[in-house]
């Protein structure tokens, strides 16, 4: 796994922990948390994407 897409998948994990931690005191600032966990999860889906499509291309190449 790449490493900037374990990075990515961390902050998403945080994010909803923030999340949830946040709409548990009672503060709508989770909301902020949601938009950070959705784009990080993108973020970790691109990263493992391209790493996979790289690979694929270097076997076909070397194949």
């Amino acid at each position: 796994m790449p490493r900037l897409a374990l990075m990515a998948l961390a902050v998403c994990v945080l994010a909803v922990v923030a999340a949830v931690v946040s709409f548990a005191a009672g503060s709508f600032v989770g909301i902020v948390w949601i938009l950070l966990a959705g784009v990080s999860s993108n973020m970790a889906w691109f990263y493992l994407r391209r790493a996979k499509l790289e690979r694929e291309q270097r076997a076909e190449v070397t194949g």
